[in-house]
């Protein structure tokens, strides 16, 4: 297992991780339209630095880490998620969230928020409280979700000093 930088030549072994959750519409707030093209182009947007899980030579799983804020606020990290349909279950989101905390103290910074998370998504929810974030905030009704209409979406916080 390995936990590295994201580069031009994993872009194949991306998309169809991101593809199927971006499509899908269930946990991220953009568009579920977007051609293969421009998923790749969010995902790899130059204020992401992204990374790969791998394990025996197969990409698992992918995030990003960026500043959430500009300014006074990019002190604050945010970072993306997503794991291969086949690796559901195995660690591999656990494991990238403990890297990005890691990468995000060696960057500066001071905390990580995650913006939107979906309250339907409760696997996520309940792993992101065990590595110790935090609910601070609820959004009412801030994500139309396709089959359970508009849900609430949390803001989740941790700080990292």
């Amino acid at each position: 297992m390995a936990i590295r930088p994201a580069g031009e030549l994993d872009k194949p072994a991306i998309l169809p991780i991101i593809a199927p959750v971006l499509s899908a519409g269930e946990t991220y707030a953009v568009e579920t339209d977007l051609t293969e093209a421009e998923m790749l182009g969010y995902w790899f947007m130059p204020a992401h630095e992204v990374f790969v899980f791998e394990a025996e030579g197969e990409v698992l799983g992918t995030y990003y880490l960026m500043a959430n804020q500009g300014g006074n606020g990019a002190h604050v990290s945010n970072c993306g998620y997503m794991v291969s349909a086949t690796a559901q279950g195995r660690g591999v989101a656990a494991a990238m969230c403990e890297h990005s905390q890691t990468r995000a103290r060696e960057r500066g910074f001071r905390a990580m928020q995650f913006n939107h998370v979906v309250s339907t998504n409760t696997r996520a929810v309940a792993l992101w409280q065990k590595l110790g974030f935090d609910i601070v905030g609820t959004l009412p009704k801030a994500f139309r979700h396709p089959l359970h209409g508009f849900v609430d979406s949390y803001v989740m916080f941790k700080s990292l000093t």
